[in-house]
């Protein structure tokens, strides 16, 4: 015994459903692989090399350099911004402090 309607009508009806069944899931099978793929590509990509030398910045509207850090360093803050190792050099020899925790000074050979 068939669970199928024996009538023209309403099969026509059912396979109407199906399709459109079928279609939404082809779309949401298509969205789940994009979204594989996307994690994927993601996981796949290394880690950003962290930066070298880092300039921390004052308060104000000038925002003076207030002191230099080494690119790992733990003890910096949302005000730094990347520094090449000519510039921390520069800043140095004028006399903006290097960091106590991490010693930019001590890594790039300058003497206080």
């Amino acid at each position: 015994m068939s669970v199928l309607p024996p009538d023209l009508p309403r099969l026509r009806t059912l396979v109407t459903y199906l399709r459109g069944e079928l279609s939404r899931t082809e779309q949401a099978l298509a969205a789940a692989e994009k979204r594989e793929a996307t994690t994927t590509r993601k996981q796949a990509q290394p880690a950003p090399e962290p930066l070298a030398w880092l300039v921390e910045r004052g308060i104000g509207v000038g925002r003076l350099p207030v002191r230099v850090h080494a690119g790992d360093c733990w003890d910096t803050r949302s005000r730094c911004a990347p520094a090449g190792a000519d510039q921390i050099r520069a800043l140095l020899a004028q006399g903006i402090p290097a960091c106590p925790h991490c010693r930019p000074d001590t890594a790039l050979g300058v003497l206080e």
